[in-house]
């Protein structure tokens, strides 16, 4: 199996986002698709995408397919698949199914067929809570597996234990980052900071470390493992690279201060992160050239909250306005009249993007004048 199409998982709303990313690492070819970006490319691209990819929430490897109508035919051609090549007998795994427009309608009980195929034929332990995952997807009676060779999701960094409230994930971040017009040639500074996501992600691109270089992956347990050439790649993902950029993050909050500090410093770019507690209004640009300005505020989503929301939105574009020409801005928020009420001049915002139960959006503008 020397090449397959490998899904690269992203926020709906963000795969153009991804797909940009993608591309600028050397992955040929991605194409943006619904809930994500398709690529081809072995095991070694396999191993990369995991690794270097701060937009993508799992990476999928399409390992085969077949069409089956019935449950007796899924049953008798999994038995005939070539599990071996991809899964090994010693290492446990589950099986989730979906179903869509298929004679095969019962999801679970196709699961079970491909779980009892695997377990007979293969001799590979099924559980329920195994951390390697293998996915059926029955379309159009279209049976397609894939290996999830991620495990755990990949917006887990492996260095973010504290975290504040309404987090948003360290892989929308990064979306929101690179579609505010961050480079990581440019200073990032975030006044409501919370655990320091935007800072830290920042800090992380500017310096060039890879965001999976402090965790495992599933595909370690997978057959065919080349765990010297992983080694290899792996060791040049945690080199840091030379910045005089700074990146910082502001809260009213002390104590998510110190969590985003003691974040910055698990992450190793602590000395390239200042987080100090202060007030909206209080908001200045820090010394150097001008950057970004991004910022994930309150929502107010719960009834009577939205109200007080307006003057906190009004004291942070008032800062900004005054103060920060030639800095670019982004605001993540669900609600266009807070946007608004911030008196920036905003471009057409971005696509709504699930976040938490909610949809949000990213509004930016060209550097203020």
């Amino acid at each position: 199996m020397e090449s397959f199409e490998i899904f690269l998982q992203a926020p709906p709303g963000l795969e153009q986002v991804l797909a940009e990313e993608a591309r600028g690492l050397g992955f040929a070819d991605p194409v943006p698709v619904p809930g994500g970006v398709t690529l081809h490319g072995g095991w070694p691209e396999v191993w990369r995408t995991n690794l270097w990819l701060r937009g993508a929430t799992r990476v999928l490897v399409r390992i085969g397919a077949f069409r089956a109508f019935h449950l007796a035919q899924l049953d008798k051609r999994a038995r005939k698949f070539p599990w071996g090549e991809v899964l090994r007998p010693d290492v446990a795994l589950r099986v989730e199914a979906t179903s869509r427009k298929s004679k095969i309608y019962h999801a679970r009980a196709a699961a079970q067929r491909v779980e009892r195929a695997i377990a007979e034929e293969l001799g590979a332990p099924i559980d329920a809570k195994a951390a390697l995952t293998l996915r059926v997807r029955i379309d159009d009676n279209l049976c397609i597996f894939s290996v999830d060779s991620s495990g755990d999701p990949l917006y887990k960094r492996g260095y973010k234990p504290a975290v504040g409230k309404a987090p948003l994930r360290e892989s929308m971040a990064a979306l929101f980052l690179r579609a505010a017009g961050y480079d990581g040639r440019m200073p990032v500074l975030d006044p409501m900071c919370g655990s320091g996501t935007f800072p830290i992600e920042a800090a992380e691109i500017a310096a060039g470390l890879a965001p999976g270089r402090a965790r495992g992956f599933a595909f370690e347990q997978l057959a065919g493992f080349d765990a010297d050439r992983w080694a290899e790649m792996r060791a040049r993902a945690g080199q840091v690279g030379e910045t005089g950029l700074r990146f910082h993050g502001h809260d009213r909050n002390a104590g998510a201060i110190g969590s985003a500090r003691a974040n910055a410093d698990r992450a190793g770019v602590g000395d390239l992160c200042h987080f100090t507690a202060q007030a909206v209004s209080d908001l200045a640009p820090p010394e150097g050239p001008p950057g970004l300005v991004i910022a994930n505020p309150p929502y107010g989503t719960r009834i009577g909250e939205r109200k007080p929301l307006f003057a906190l939105y009004g004291a942070l574009g008032e800062a900004l306005r005054a103060r920060f020409k030639g800095w670019r801005v982004g605001i993540v928020t669900t609600d266009a009249g807070l946007a608004q009420a911030t008196g920036l001049p905003f471009l057409p915002p971005g696509p709504p993007v699930p976040h938490g139960g909610l949809k949000v959006r990213l509004y930016r503008t060209d550097p203020l004048p």
